[in-house]
C-alpha cells in the first residue's frame, strides 16, 4: 500500500482523497488483471439483423409494431426495457464515478474502460430489441427520454467508500438481472446476448469487490459502516425510471429479481467472499455497523422467506386454475 494504515479502530483516520491515493496501487493491479481476463466482443455479432425491417415514419414501407411480432415472453419484454433503460443512463453514471474517482492515473483508466464496456451493453441491447421487434419502440424511446432527462444522482455520491461498496453489489445485481432475463426471455438469441453482457458485469463486480476488500484492510471501521449503509439502503440505479415500481414487482413475481434472489445471489456472496461478518479487531463504530449488518441480513432472509411462501401459493393457485380448464 502507498500509505501505512493508521489505527484501525479510528473512524476519522481517512479522507476520501487519502483513500483514493492509498488504493491507487490496488486499482492498477485490478485493472491489469481485468484487462488480461476480459475478452473484447463485437455487439453486431449478437444481433439478428436479418430479422430487421422498417418502422413507420420516414420509410413508406414501415410496419407498425405489434405484440405478436415479439419473440420474447411478457416478463422478458418488461425486464428487457428495465435493463436497457438502466444501461442507457451511462452519461450520468460516468459523471458520477469520474467525479468521485478522478480521470487520472489507474483510477481514470479504469473509469474510461468501465464506461466503454458498459456502453457496449447498451448498444447491443438496443440493436437487438429494435431489430427483433422485441418491445414497443415508441414506448422504449419515450421511457428513455423521460429517464435520462430526469438525470441520475447516486445515493452514495457523498462518499468514495460508499460508492465502491455500492457498485460491488450493484454490478452483481445487474449480472443476475441480465442472466435471469435471458433465461426467462424465451428467445435463445436474447439469452446468448444477455449471457455475454452478464460475463462483463461479473468481471466489473470482481474489480469492485476486490477493491472493497483492500479498503477493509486499510480502514475496516469506515468500510464496515459504508457496507452497512449501502446494504440497508440498497436501490437499483433504475429506480427513477417511469413505471419502475410496477415493473420491479412483475420482475419479482417472474423470478428475475426479488428479495430471495437479492439476498442469496447478490448480497450474501459478496459478504461471504470478503468474510465481512467475521472481521475482528474493529473499533466501537465498526463493531456496531457489523452487528447491525448481521441483524439486517437476518431480517432480509426472513422477509425473503415470506415472499417465497407467497410466490409458492400464487403458483399453486395458477396451477389449480389451469387444471380446472
Amino acid at each position: 500500500m502507498t500509505i501505512t494504515s493508521p489505527h484501525l479502530g479510528s473512524s476519522k483516520a481517512w479522507t476520501d482523497a487519502q483513500l483514493l491515493y492509498a488504493l491507487e496501487e490496488v486499482v492498477e493491479k485490478e485493472l491489469n488483471r481485468h484487462l488480461k481476463v476480459a475478452k473484447d466482443w463485437m455487439p453486431h455479432e449478437y444481433v439478428p439483423f436479418s430479422d430487421g425491417r422498417n418502422f413507420p415514419g420516414y420509410f413508406e414501407d414501415g410496419e407498425a409494431w405489434e405484440t405478436s411480432q415479439s419473440k420474447v415472453t411478457d416478463i422478458g419484454r418488461i425486464a428487457l426495457v428495465v435493463n436497457l433503460l438502466t444501461e442507457d443512463n451511462l452519461p450520468s453514471y460516468h459523471h458520477e464515478i469520474a467525479s468521485l474517482f478522478g480521470r487520472d492515473g489507474a483510477w481514470g483508466t479504469w473509469v474510461h474502460r468501465w464506461t466503454a464496456e458498459e456502453g457496449r451493453h447498451g448498444i447491443v441491447m438496443r440493436d437487438y430489441l429494435l431489430t427483433s421487434r422485441a418491445v414497443d419502440p415508441d414506448k422504449l424511446e419515450q421511457f428513455r427520454m423521460a429517464h435520462m432527462a430526469e438525470g441520475f444522482e447516486s445515493d452514495n455520491r457523498h462518499s468514495m467508500l460508499h460508492s465502491v461498496a455500492y457498485v460491488a453489489f450493484q454490478e452483481l445485481a445487474t449480472r443476475v438481472s441480465h442472466r435471469n432475463t435471458g433465461h426467462q426471455s424465451g428467445d435463445p438469441v436474447c439469452d446468448r446476448m444477455l449471457a455475454r453482457i452478464a460475463t462483463d458485469e461479473n468481471l466489473h463486480m470482481v474489480f469492485y469487490r476486490n477493491l472493497l476488500g483492500a479498503a477493509f484492510d486499510l480502514a475496516p471501521d469506515l468500510t464496515m459502516q459504508s457496507v452497512r449503509d449501502v446494504v440497508v439502503n440498497f436501490r437499483m440505479p433504475g429506480h427513477g425510471m417511469p413505471g419502475f415500481e410496477r415493473a420491479a414487482a412483475q420482475m419479482a413475481i417472474g423470478e428475475i429479481y426479488n428479495m430471495r434472489i437479492h439476498h442469496d445471489d447478490v448480497i450474501q456472496p459478496v459478504l461471504r467472499y470478503l468474510k465481512v461478518l467475521d472481521i475482528d479487531g474493529l473499533g466501537p463504530e465498526g463493531l456496531k455497523a457489523q452487528e447491525e449488518l448481521g441483524l439486517y441480513m437476518n431480517g432480509l432472509d426472513s422477509e425473503a422467506s415470506k415472499f417465497d411462501e407467497k410466490l409458492a401459493a400464487r403458483k399453486a393457485r395458477l396451477a389449480a386454475r389451469a387444471a380446472q380448464g
